[in-house]
Order: structure tokens, then C-alpha cells, then sequence
């Protein structure tokens, strides 16, 4: 009887040449349109199992995550007065029995996109890859290593902007007139907001993908530049569901300050890449014929 290590290690390497002799067989990589679903609905299934352990975490620890959650609306004063227990100032209220569970369950779903961030932006990844080049697929650690850290810093963020978004939003309200926020309207607003400016700090992570990938270029972007800058604001201003300015302003800055570092990188990409590859024709004139070099027999065949 063999011994485990030496099954292990012949094991191992069967499944090194299978895998060897399926990339011979197909060496781009290909699959027909059936593994293609297959392969959505397994990445799918795992996001939705990630969600589901991080709403079980949500239901578990509700009272310290909600008070988290109703302190920027707590905490804005209006008018001289805050605070979420004195009746007519900020207020939170429910409109029916069923609704506390509602509550459960949506601050629970908070937790677990945030919590999960890494299995599901993982799993987007996985599905990308298959179509991807061997060297190309090593930028899965730099896309997980930078695109988890970049969504936690747009929910901070989201957090952060939320006081000074219901502090402008509640003291609209004209004298005599109560700020009593239903809960499911307010738990959207947050949760909008949170994943606004989650999937808007990715941007600049896409720049770079795209740069790496060959698609988009220093010179391109530089060429689309204020354009690119304008279109940042723009899907600040859609994105955040609060018509406060200085909240417009806060994500979009950050957003631009993100792409400058983006474009710094592509540029610096750029460089290592003309190092590397340097263009044969990028010292010709527009007037100056390049040569075209021949072998033998090609040159026989031309004058033949």
C-alpha cells in the first residue's frame, strides 16, 4: 500500500499534466455558452451564500449596528434641538407592525454587502478571468487587494457625509413644522448612499484595469481628460441621492483626487511599457518610408 505523502504527490502531478493538456487543447481559453451560465450561476450561488452569512451577522449584532446607523440623524441639530427621542425632532417612525422586521432584515442586508465585500467582489473577478490572458490573470490579487479597500473607504466616507446631509436636508423644514423620517425611508437613503459612493471610488480602480489590459492609454486619457474629470462630477451628482452640494462636492472631489492617482499610475505604466516595447516607428516623419525587412524567398517571389 503506497503511503499518503507519495499519493499526494502523484495525485498532484496527474492533475498538472491534465490541466497542461487542457490548455494545449484550448489554449485561448474558450467555453461554449452553456458553461458560460453554469460558470454565472456558480459564482452567483456563492454571493448569494456570502450575503446570506452576513445577514445572519446582521441579525446577531442589530442594537450596536442601528444605533450606529440613526446617529448622523440623531446627532443633526436643527434648529437648536437634536436627538431622535424628543417627540417631533428627528424622529424615526414606523408605520406598521410588520415594519420592525423590515428593519431587521435591511440593516442586516447593510452589514452583509459590506461584511461580504470581499467574497462577492472576488467572485465578479473569478467570472471576468476565465476570458483573460495567463499574465493578465495576476491582476486578480491587485483588483481584490485595491477594490475591497476602496468600498470600505467610500462607505466611511458615505458615513461621514451623513450628518451634514440631514443637518441641510431637516432644516429645511419652516418653523412649526415636526421632522418625524419614516424608517424605510431613511434606511434607503443610507443604503443608497453607501453604495454610491462604494461603487464610485472603484472608478479610478477601472481606469488602471483598463490601462493594464492594453485598452486605454496615457495619451487617450490625457486627450479626454477634462472630459473624464466632468463625467466623475456628473455621476457624483446622480449618484447621490441628497441635494446637498457640499456632499455632491465631497464625493466628487474625492473621486477626482482618485483618478489623479489613477492617471499617475497609468502614466508611469505607460512608461515601463515604452521601456520595455519601444515603437519602431515613433522617431519617423510622416514622409519617411519605413523598411520592411524580407527573407529570400519572399523577395523572389516579388520580383518573380
Amino acid at each position: 500500500m503506497a503511503k499518503l505523502p507519495s499519493a499526494i504527490a502523484g495525485a498532484r502531478i496527474v492533475g498538472e499534466r491534465f490541466v497542461r493538456q487542457q490548455r494545449q487543447q484550448n489554449p485561448e481559453g474558450r467555453m461554449p455558452l452553456m458553461d458560460h451560465i453554469r460558470e454565472l450561476r456558480n459564482r452567483v450561488v456563492k454571493i448569494v451564500l456570502a450575503l446570506g452569512a452576513g445577514m445572519i451577522v446582521g441579525f446577531i449584532f442589530f442594537s450596536p449596528v442601528w444605533r450606529i446607523i440613526e446617529r448622523p440623524l440623531c446627532s443633526a441639530t436643527v434648529r437648536g434641538y437634536s436627538g431622535c427621542h424628543t417627540l417631533g425632532v428627528n424622529e424615526l417612525a414606523l408605520d406598521g407592525p410588520i415594519d420592525p422586521f423590515y428593519l431587521h432584515v435591511k440593516v442586516a442586508l447593510i452589514v452583509a454587502v459590506i461584511v461580504s465585500s470581499p467574497v462577492w467582489l472576488y467572485q465578479i473577478w473569478a467570472f471576468i478571468a476565465p476570458g483573460l490572458y495567463a499574465r493578465e490573470k495576476r491582476w486578480g490579487y491587485l483588483f481584490i487587494g485595491t477594490a475591497v479597500p476602496l468600498f470600505l473607504a467610500g462607505n466611511l466616507l458615505a458615513y461621514w457625509s451623513l450628518g451634514r446631509s440631514m443637518h441641510y436636508l431637516l432644516d429645511l423644514a419652516p418653523t412649526g413644522v415636526a421632522n418625524i423620517v419614516e424608517v424605510d425611508q431613511y434606511m434607503s437613503f443610507v443604503a443608497t448612499m453607501m453604495i454610491a459612493f462604494g461603487i464610485a471610488f472603484e472608478v479610478p480602480l477601472l481606469i488602471v484595469m483598463l490601462n493594464l489590459a492594453g485598452i486605454l492609454t496615457h495619451q487617450r486619457f490625457r486627450k479626454w481628460r477634462r472630459v473624464m474629470i466632468f463625467c466623475v462630477f456628473l455621476i457624483a451628482g446622480i449618484a447621490n441621492p441628497s441635494p446637498d452640494p457640499s456632499t455632491m462636492l465631497i464625493l466628487g472631489g474625492c473621486c477626482v483626487a482618485l483618478v489623479e492617482v489613477a492617471e499617475f499610475i497609468v502614466w508611469q505604466n505607460d512608461r515601463r511599457r515604452a521601456r520595455r516595447h519601444p515603437d519602431p516607428y515613433a522617431n519617423l516623419s510622416d514622409y519617411e518610408l519605413s523598411p520592411i525587412e524580407a527573407d529570400e524567398t519572399q523577395a523572389h517571389d516579388s520580383l518573380n
